[in-house]
């Protein structure tokens, strides 16, 4: 009889799979014994695998550039980094080894970016896409890194009076700011709000070019910015939604010669079950070739593509460890693991968004495994983990008397921190965890470092002004 967690795991999943596999009954995530990293560290803990960004840059780089070849693309390709998803400076660092470029969202952006350039790691020749809606430090900013001679800057316009400082603070005989245009997207129909808040309506797209940009010299509109908030999917939306926004760049193309890029933004989904079955290479491909073959049609030229993606890029690199501090027998059908920590503060998408990532036991894959919930440490009702992607349960190993089990969250590497308030007040002031950088050597020997100790309290009485 097949009763042990391990059984389980290979029973549900073809496993062992990428990233993941066992060995002597302990979980390895992309060759790190993770027990080691515990027994060095203690839980909670946080890692950060560096490879993991730099690979998934190269595979995106690599999808886009065998389907532009199978397609005969005549455009470029050009991969930028969300830095929403994650701010971390060793993050920046590991992105910007590999020949990209970034997608600013707010004013404090663009002080990384200063702080990128004077170390020497982004220089004025990247494309610098600036989004988001735009107060007026964020537009001095953009100004400010044009009269710098950031030769790629490119802010795209969230909405039509957002041009207007540009028009009052640019001078007539200023080098041209090249500008994208947003579009406002219609989002799914089960979607909160029907369009977007961000962005320009379609049909207003092409009139205020003329109104407004046509004729002026200061300026030189790039490029049409289309994203969606489910990001890139194979579904009726999806594709009924780039149509649409292909008709509005052939008709701005036609009346804009400079316009020559299309950003398509919203990211390619992350693998956030072991089950998960996503065809990258199809999609992009498919996007790829309706993009070709509209433009054909309209008689216009192929755009260069743009992409911003986030999540993709670092979401696969994370992993939240914790240990089982206490079993509690609430009745007879329910079963509470209490972790060292807190979902709410630790991995708020678990309890704002009912997000789901990887869920794996990290030892004792030996024994037999028991439906459980997973109970964080604050007093409040939400804090809780009872269900996984793929089932609507979570199955973990019933704990030998005396001996702790581990278990980590995978594929946590986005914006959990910046949610969770990293570094500032937590709920019923649980402390943010340890953070380690996990990297490898020129023997391929993987190293560890410490980057942010165990929240203390001190910290905390600070923040509060004591």
């Amino acid at each position: 009889m097949k009763i042990k967690y391990e059984d389980l795991i290979h029973q549900t999943f073809d496993f062992p799979q990428d990233g993941f596999r066992v060995e002597d009954e302990v979980l390895y995530f992309y060759d790190i014994p993770l027990m080691e990293v515990i027994k060095q560290y203690g839980t909670p803990l946080k890692i950060t695998y560096l490879p993991k960004i730099s690979a998934q840059i190269q595979k995106a780089k690599i999808l886009f550039k065998v389907a532009m070849a199978k397609a005969d693309y005549q455009g470029s390709y050009t991969y930028c980094y969300c830095t929403k998803s994650s701010h971390f400076s060793f993050v920046l660092e590991e992105v910007l080894k590999n020949d990209v470029h970034i997608e600013t969202s707010s004013t404090y952006d663009m002080d990384i970016v200063k702080e990128l350039h004077g170390r020497g790691l982004f220089d004025k020749n990247r494309f610098l896409v600036c989004n988001g809606f735009k107060r007026q430090p964020y537009q001095e900013h953009i100004l400010d890194f044009h009269a710098q001679g950031f030769s790629n800057l490119l802010p795209v316009l969230d909405n039509m009076g957002e041009l207007d400082f540009y028009k009052k603070h640019l001078p007539q005989d200023a080098k041209p700011l090249k500008l994208g245009l947003r579009i406002a997207s219609e989002e799914e129909p089960n979607f909160e709000f029907y369009t977007s808040r961000l962005g320009i309506r379609y049909k207003d797209i092409v009139p205020f070019y003329r109104e407004h940009l046509k004729g002026d010299k200061r300026f030189e509109v790039k490029m049409l910015h289309f994203f969606i908030n489910t990001g890139i999917r194979d579904n009726v939306y999806y594709w009924s939604e780039l149509s649409k926004c292909l008709s509005v760049y052939v008709a701005l193309k036609k009346e804009c010669p400079s316009l020559n890029t299309l950003n398509i933004g919203g990211g390619l989904p992350i693998k956030n079950s072991l089950g998960f079955d996503f065809d990258y290479e199809y999609i992009i491909q498919e996007i790829i070739a309706q993009i070709k073959q509209y433009c054909n049609d309209n008689g216009v030229e192929e755009p260069n593509i743009f992409t911003e993606f986030g999540s993709f890029t670092v979401g696969e690199s994370g992993a939240s460890l914790f240990s089982i501090l206490d079993v509690k027998k609430q009745n007879d059908t329910e079963s509470w693991y209490m972790i060292d920590s807190s979902f709410i503060t630790t991995l708020p998408d678990t309890w704002g968004l009912k997000h789901r990532f990887i869920l794996l036991a990290i030892n004792h894959w030996d024994q037999p495994y028991q439906r459980v919930n997973l109970g964080g440490l604050t007093c409040d009702s939400l804090d809780y983990y009872n269900s996984e992607a793929h089932i609507g349960q979570v199955f973990l190993p019933k704990i030998p008397e005396g001996q702790p089990l581990y278990l980590g969250f995978f594929h946590t590497g986005a914006y959990q921190e910046s949610l969770g308030g990293f570094g500032g007040i937590q709920h019923c002031l649980i402390p943010s965890p340890k953070h380690v950088i996990i990297d490898r050597d020129e023997d391929g020997d993987y190293t560890t470092k410490l980057f942010s100790k165990e929240q203390s309290y001190k910290s905390m009485l600070k923040i509060l002004g004591y």
